[in-house]
């Protein structure tokens, strides 16, 4: 086992000293892992969440459904839904899987599996199953209760499993950490940046977005603080990450805007106003484009998910 991650590792390394993300700081928090076995009783709609999911699939087939595509979960497979994803899911017959939600801080300087866009499938390459196994046993109390998502999906949930994380042994953290690197590695094998910054000032300007999101944030507040003007900060951010400034920004404050309706109670309007938007129906329009349904919808959508649990 330890040999098999040491050798993870080092592939990893070398994989990644090509671009400038650096991995000590990826940092991924893990907050349940099990064995779930389903028989036509794996079927929610609507399930966004403000971490990863990550899936193997043991025995038996079952659906996720995205806005756009079907994907069919298959033994002996892999299977990653990023953070925020809008999806459901559809089984009507046997189905056991491995899961494990992964959590990145929104506040670190990279967020590797925001930035990375990764495969949705992979086959599993043979030892998949004993990891997850021994992820599973050094985390017992990750466990779901239960697998409908308004039992997990709150903030109450999110708090304590972080604090719990945090709480574990340090030899616990290290060897799940280490497991996890070994799951995800694969995925990383194909993934691709989603924008390939190589202009420091960019990459500085990306930095300074994430820890102001919460800020009005302008473009002009953002190229003075690169000491560029606005027009030429707008050009060379196209040309390094493929959007406007103005995307990028509106991106991330509806990403935290989904953070904080999962997990606070928080007033939707105050909510929007947390995230820098001072006219609400605007703040909605822009939600529900990004996220297909409305601020108001998403919170409730949850809620009425926990009523039912």
């Amino acid at each position: 086992m330890i040999s098999v991650i040491l050798i993870f590792i080092a592939n990893f390394e070398i994989t990644m000293s090509t671009t400038d993300f650096n991995i000590d700081a990826f940092h991924p928090f893990v907050l349940n892992v099990g064995l779930a076995r389903h028989n036509a009783d794996w079927n929610w709609k609507n399930v966004s969440s403000p971490f990863a999911r990550l899936y193997y699939v043991v025995e038996g087939t079952a659906k996720i459904i995205l806005s756009n595509r079907i994907i069919m979960l298959r033994k002996g497979y892999m299977y990653f839904i990023p953070a925020f994803t809008l999806h459901s899911y559809e089984c009507d017959s046997e189905f056991f899987h491995y899961y494990a939600h992964i959590y990145e801080d929104p506040q670190n300087k990279y967020l590797f599996l925001e930035d990375w866009a990764l495969p949705e499938e992979i086959k599993a390459g043979g030892s998949e199953e004993v990891l997850f196994q021994k992820l599973y046993e050094l985390n017992p109390m990750m466990k779901l209760n239960a697998s409908d998502p308004s039992t997990y999906d709150n903030s109450s949930t999110l708090a304590s499993n972080l604090l719990r994380n945090k709480q574990r042994p340090l030899f616990n953290r290290m060897m799940s950490r280490g497991i996890v690197y070994y799951l995800l590695s694969p995925f990383f094998k194909t993934a691709t940046l989603r924008s390939s910054v190589t202009d420091d000032r960019i990459s500085t300007a990306i930095t300074y977005i994430r820890n102001h999101v919460s800020d009005e944030l302008c473009i002009e507040k953002v190229a003075e603080s690169l000491c560029v003007s606005k027009n030429y900060f707008i050009r060379i951010f196209k040309k390094e990450t493929g959007t406007t400034p103005a995307n990028f920004i509106i991106r991330r404050k509806i990403e935290k805007a989904q953070l904080l309706l999962i997990t606070s109670d928080v007033p939707v309007k105050q909510i929007s106003l947390l995230v820098g938007f001072e006219d609400f129906s605007y703040f909605s329009r822009v939600f529900k484009k990004i996220a297909g349904i409305t601020p108001n919808e998403y919170r409730r959508c949850a809620k009425e998910h926990s009523m039912n649990g």
